[in-house]
C-alpha cells in the first residue's frame, strides 16, 4: 500500500508551502525593478531606486543581473536603463500558448476595412488593459498604440467592454485598486455614471470610449471571452473624433461586436452567457 504523501507536480518535495515562499525576497525585488522598467521609457538608476523603494547600490545589483539574463538593457551614452529583448520572447511565449494575436489578426485586418480605422486588440491585466496587436488605417491622421501600451478599464473602450461582463463586485474591487483618474473632461471618473455606461454596454454588446482618454479620438470595442465565458480581452477600432462620428457607432459597433465575437469563437471561448459562439 502507498503511504506516500501526493504532492502536486511541479513543486519540489521539500516545499512546505507559505513559510518558504517568503525567502526568496530577492526575486520579488528584481520583478518590481523588472515591471518598473517596462512602464518606463527609459529610466536613471536614481529614478529606479526610488520607485522601488530600495537603495541605490540593491536596485543596481538587480538590474545588472537582469541585464546578464537579457532582461533589461543599459545605455551608456544616456546612463538610462529600458526593457530587454529577453522579455518581450517571454511575452511573445504567452501569447503564443493562447494563439490570440495570430488568430485575431484576419478578423482585425477584415475590421479596419470595413470601417476604415485603426483595429486594436487587448488582453485583460489585474488593474488595466495591454494593448497587443494593432492594424492601422492607411488614413494620415490615425490612433496608434505601440505593443505594451496600458490603458485604464474605466478610460479605454476595451476596458469598459470588460468591466460590463464582470459582477459588480469584481468591477468594484477593480476599481478601487485602481481608481478612476480623470484625464478628460468626458472621463467616467464617477463610480455611478460608469455603472450607467457599463448597463448599455452590456445590453448593445460595444462600448464608446468618447474622447475619454484622449480628446479628439473615438473609440468603439467588444469584448473577447474565454472558454469559461470570461472577459479576457477586446477587439476596438479607434480614430479621429471627426471620421468616428457619432453618426457612425451605430454602423460601427455591430462590426466591432461581431469581430470580437469571430476571435471568441477562434480561440475556443463562450458568449458571456456561456454557450458557444455562432459563426458570423
Amino acid at each position: 500500500m502507498e503511504t506516500a504523501e501526493k504532492r502536486q507536480r511541479g513543486r519540489p518535495r521539500s516545499f512546505n508551502g507559505p513559510a518558504e515562499a517568503a525567502s526568496v525576497q530577492s526575486l520579488d525585488r528584481a520583478l518590481r525593478i523588472l515591471a518598473i522598467v517596462a512602464d518606463g521609457s527609459g529610466l536613471s538608476l536614481s529614478e529606479i531606486a526610488a520607485q522601488s523603494g530600495l537603495a541605490a547600490s540593491t536596485a543596481y545589483r538587480m538590474l545588472t543581473t537582469l541585464e546578464n539574463h537579457g532582461m533589461v538593457e543599459f545605455d551608456s551614452s544616456d546612463q538610462l536603463w529600458s526593457i530587454g529583448v529577453e522579455t518581450y520572447r517571454m511575452g511573445a511565449a504567452f501569447l503564443r500558448r493562447r494563439k490570440l494575436v495570430d488568430r485575431a489578426r484576419v478578423v482585425m485586418q477584415e475590421l479596419m476595412e470595413k470601417t476604415g480605422e485603426t483595429a486594436n486588440l487587448g488582453v485583460a491585466e489585474d488593474d488595466c488593459v495591454v494593448f497587443v496587436s494593432q492594424v492601422e488605417t492607411h488614413q494620415a491622421i490615425r490612433a496608434f498604440f505601440r505593443p505594451g501600451t496600458r490603458s485604464p478599464f474605466h478610460a479605454s473602450g476595451i476596458g469598459k467592454a470588460v468591466l460590463a461582463h464582470l459582477e459588480p463586485e469584481r468591477v468594484g474591487a477593480i476599481l478601487r485598486k485602481a481608481g478612476q483618474e480623470r484625464f478628460t473632461d468626458k472621463t467616467l471618473s464617477d463610480l455611478h455614471a460608469l455603472t450607467r455606461d457599463l448597463g448599455r454596454i452590456k445590453l448593445r454588446g460595444w462600448s464608446v470610449d468618447d474622447e475619454e482618454r484622449h480628446p479628439g479620438m473615438r473609440c468603439v470595442a467588444a469584448a473577447i471571452f474565454n472558454e469559461f465565458g470570461e472577459p479576457i480581452g477586446g477587439v476596438s477600432v479607434s480614430g479621429p473624433t471627426v471620421r468616428v462620428t457619432p453618426e457612425r457607432l451605430a454602423e460601427i459597433g455591430p462590426l466591432v461586436r461581431d469581430a470580437a465575437a469571430n476571435v471568441t469563437k477562434m480561440i475556443g471561448g463562450l458568449s458571456n452567457g456561456g454557450q458557444p459562439v455562432r459563426a458570423l
